[in-house]
């Protein structure tokens, strides 16, 4: 193996696959869909989802924030830079308008980090065009 810097080749592949994967949530997905619920009332998720007081949120982990197409966001969501991944979710759904100061989820926030990993965990069962994913 060919040495860089230090690191061998394979090794820095691999260090730069762990950026690019998006990581797993530490929750139960059936717990995260009756969690879901609440999450229902402006969003929707699965085969035929539509856009609705929220965004379609199928493959929302590792998706850019503000670009599901045909949902009208607001600028500071549109603005944020945020790539949705298992980290920022977590941080988004304890307080979303703490992370994104100016975004129109009116939510209050998931006050248990159970119930925030479950329902990353159900939003994980579904790929971006809405099918269950395959493991």
């Amino acid at each position: 193996m060919k040495r860089v810097n230090g690191l061998t080749v394979l090794a820095t592949a691999a260090l730069a696959l762990a950026f690019v994967t998006p990581a797993l949530a530490d929750g139960d997905p059936a717990k995260g869909a009756m969690v879901f619920q609440k999450c229902h009332v402006c969003h929707e998720i699965g085969p035929g989802a539509k856009n609705s007081i929220g965004p379609v949120l199928n493959g929302v982990v590792g998706r850019h924030s503000g670009i599901y197409p045909g949902y009208s966001y607001s600028d500071a969501n549109k603005k944020s830079g945020i790539v949705w991944t298992v980290q920022e979710l977590q941080t988004y759904l304890q307080n979303p308008s703490k992370l994104v100061p100016g975004t129109k989820m009116m939510f209050p926030g998931l006050n248990k980090k159970s119930d925030i990993d479950n329902v990353i965990a159900y939003l994980q069962t579904f790929d971006k065009d809405g099918n269950p994913v395959k493991k």
